[in-house]
């Protein structure tokens, strides 16, 4: 496991103290900060991915051509 030093300004300590009440040790806090930060920069990126793929029309097109072709293949 690797340990990581973190410094702390007033506005930090204030946060974990308010944080420490309910959502565990600092150690804990920290945690579950990085996850989060993570997880909402993963979220972030495929959002512009989807957006980039969504204005590509060369990309909407050939989609669209391989639904078509799928279409005589269905079925139901």
């Amino acid at each position: 496991m690797t340990v990581i030093t973190v410094r702390a300004d007033t506005d930090v300590e204030r946060a974990l103290a308010d944080l420490g009440a309910t959502a565990g040790t600092r150690s804990q806090i920290v945690r579950e900060a990085i996850l989060a930060a993570a997880r909402t920069a993963r979220s972030e990126r495929l959002r512009a991915e989807a957006a980039a793929l969504a204005a590509n029309d060369a990309d909407r097109a050939e989609v669209a051509a391989v639904q078509h072709d799928l279409d005589d293949i269905r079925a139901w």
